[in-house]
């Protein structure tokens, strides 16, 4: 089942885990992970740069990608 899907998360254990993530944080504009910028931070760091306070649409992508 791999890490839990959280605001929490690492972007790190997140990827790793579940690899279906990073299409779904490039659709959300959350990290470019493909251009080979650091990623560094939780999911809730990441998305609060990019103006992303309310994490449930991102979650709720994130699992529903993952099944």
């Amino acid at each position: 089942m791999g890490v839990p899907i959280e605001p929490d998360v690492t972007i790190e254990e997140l990827v790793r885990e579940h690899p279906e993530a990073v299409a779904v944080l490039r659709r959300f504009g959350v990290v470019c992970i493909q251009c080979g910028e650091p990623v560094w931070g939780t999911l809730r760091e990441a998305a609060a740069e990019k103006g992303i306070r309310d994490l449930s649409g991102v979650i709720a992508a994130l699992e529903s990608a993952g099944e």
